[in-house]
This record gives C-alpha cells, sequence and structure tokens, in this order.
C-alpha cells in the first residue's frame, strides 16, 4: 500500500472541540479517523494519560493514521463504527467520555485515483471504503436493472433525473461496461442539468448513491445510532456531522427519539464564512450533539 500524507482539512474542528470538551486523562473515540485531523486534536487534548480510539473502515486511513499519529495516545482500528460496543470491548473499555462521527468523504480517498471517488478518476469506479468487502461500484451499475438503478439513485442521491441517469447507464452499457468514475460522469452530466443556483457537479448525486449503496452507509449510521448512546459515560456526549439531508435527518430523529440522551443543538451547526472560504467542503456540514443522560 502506497504511503502518502494527508491532504484532508476536517470540518467544524473548532465546534467538535467546543462541544466535546476534551480534557486530560479522558477516553474519546472518533468513530470516522479519516485524514485524522479530529483525532489529532482530541489527542493533543486529552494528553498522554488519556486515549483517543479512531475507526475507519478504510486500510489505507488506518495506515496513515498509524504511521502520522505517532507519538501521540491514538488507538487505530481498522473497524465499522456501528461495530464500537465490540472494538471497546475488545479494548477492555466500559465507557468512554465522547465520541464523533464526520460522515463525510475524506479528500484524501478523492485523491486517490484507483479508488474511483474522484469524478475524473481514470482508475477503476469502486467506491467502497474497504476495497476487500462488498461489491465495487463498477459491478454495481453495470448488472442492476434500468428500474432497480433510477430507484437507487433516486433514494440514495435524491436525484431528480434518476430514471434518464439509468436508462443512459444501461443503454451504454449494452456496447461497452462503464469502468471508470471518469466514463461514469461525464455520461450523467450529459443527463442531469447543470443548475444555475447549486454549485455541485451534476454527477455528485449519482455518485452519492453509489457510494452509499456499496457501502451500506445508511444502515451503518442507523445501527450506530442505536449502539453508540450505551458507549457513553454520563454527560459523555455523541457529535454527528453530517453533509446531505439522509444523514442529518436521521441524526436528528434518532437524537429526539433516544430516552437515554438530551439534545443539545435545537438546529443544526454550520460553518461560518470564514470556515467555507477557507475549506469549501465545509459548506454542506451540519453537526448535531447530544449528551448522554445520568443512568437511572
Amino acid at each position: 500500500m502506497a504511503e502518502y500524507s494527508s491532504v484532508h482539512v476536517p470540518v467544524l474542528m473548532d465546534q467538535i472541540i467546543h462541544w466535546l470538551n476534551p480534557s486530560e486523562g479522558c477516553i474519546l473515540v472518533d468513530g470516522t479517523l479519516g485524514g485524522g485531523g479530529h483525532t489529532r486534536a482530541l489527542a493533543e487534548r486529552v494528553g498522554k494519560s488519556g486515549l483517543v480510539v479512531a475507526l475507519d473502515r478504510d486500510p489505507a486511513a488506518i495506515a496513515a493514521a498509524t504511521r502520522e499519529l505517532a507519538g501521540l495516545t491514538v488507538k487505530p482500528v481498522q473497524a465499522n463504527f456501528c461495530d464500537l460496543p465490540e472494538v471497546l470491548a475488545g479494548l477492555e473499555i466500559e465507557k468512554v467520555g465522547g465520541i464523533v462521527l464526520d460522515l463525510g468523504l475524506s479528500s484524501d480517498q478523492l485523491a486517490d485515483a484507483e479508488r474511483g471517488f474522484s469524478f475524473s478518476s481514470t482508475g477503476p469506479l469502486d467506491l467502497r471504503f474497504d476495497p476487500m468487502r462488498g461489491e465495487p461500484a463498477r459491478k454495481l451499475i453495470n448488472r442492476l436493472s434500468a428500474e432497480h438503478l433510477a430507484d437507487l439513485i433516486y433514494y440514495y442521491g435524491e436525484e431528480r433525473y434518476s430514471r434518464r441517469v439509468a436508462r443512459a447507464i444501461v443503454e451504454r452499457r449494452r456496447d461497452k461496461p462503464i469502468e471508470t468514475a471518469a466514463e461514469l460522469a461525464e455520461l450523467v452530466r450529459r443527463c442531469v442539468p447543470r443548475s444555475k443556483v447549486e454549485r455541485i457537479d451534476p454527477a455528485t448525486r449519482t455518485f452519492q448513491a453509489l457510494r452509499i449503496a456499496v457501502n451500506d452507509e445508511l444502515k451503518s449510521l442507523e445501527i450506530a445510532l442505536r449502539r453508540l448512546p450505551d458507549c457513553l459515560s454520563p454527560q459523555a456526549r455523541l457529535a454527528v456531522i453530517s453533509f446531505h439531508s439522509l444523514e442529518d435527518r436521521r441524526a436528528k430523529e434518532a437524537f429526539r427519539d433516544d430516552p437515554r440522551l438530551q439534545v443539545l443543538t435545537k438546529k443544526p451547526i454550520c460553518a461560518d464564512a470564514e470556515e467555507i472560504d477557507r475549506n469549501p467542503r465545509s459548506r454542506s456540514a451540519k453537526l448535531r450533539v447530544a449528551e448522554r443522560l445520568d443512568y437511572l
């Protein structure tokens, strides 16, 4: 596996530090390690007597963190954040003082031409976080029916032109299978008009839908939102950063309906103009925070 230095810029860093309020000796969890930005900031604050357990499904992120966060009290673990209870049990940790989940795609994944996350990638259209698990996106789009593809793109991508995109994919693959991200992005752009008000690429929603599907992201999030509150000590906090409405809605409803939690952010916290100018990907980030109530 090739070595690399992270190019990812973590979003809402100041807000995460404010709401989790890490202190010396605390045990925290970063359930989405990515480029390690949140993990590093938390580890620097918990100090040598504390610990940050950092999970990621991507083996490249784990390898990079093991190297780049050396010297900090960080325990990288390749795992899905919905499996946190089992990870903590394996580390003989009963409860933790805070958890953060940043559900966004890492810039390091976008920069890896062999993964297919970038629209311009000429490498295989994969989109899996863990390249050893599940079905790559190129196989998915070359086998599903037009109806199934349209439903998937509409539900997971909220793409209003999903049926047009699905028909184009099926028509194209009759001549030649779609193998790369660049091929798919070009096809989608011919089907989806470029919005005059939105700044996103017309291919964004289709790629989002395929990525969610091959990684089973929403199911993982739903399971995590049910299981993670039991990993928290009383008054410890769970912070979730989402980047689209499907994730944000699930976090909002789970926090609101869970009797173990008290919602601390009535409305989602968003990046300010300064951060958006510095890091444009933060524009769509929404942070929600809830606190574990005392045990009865």
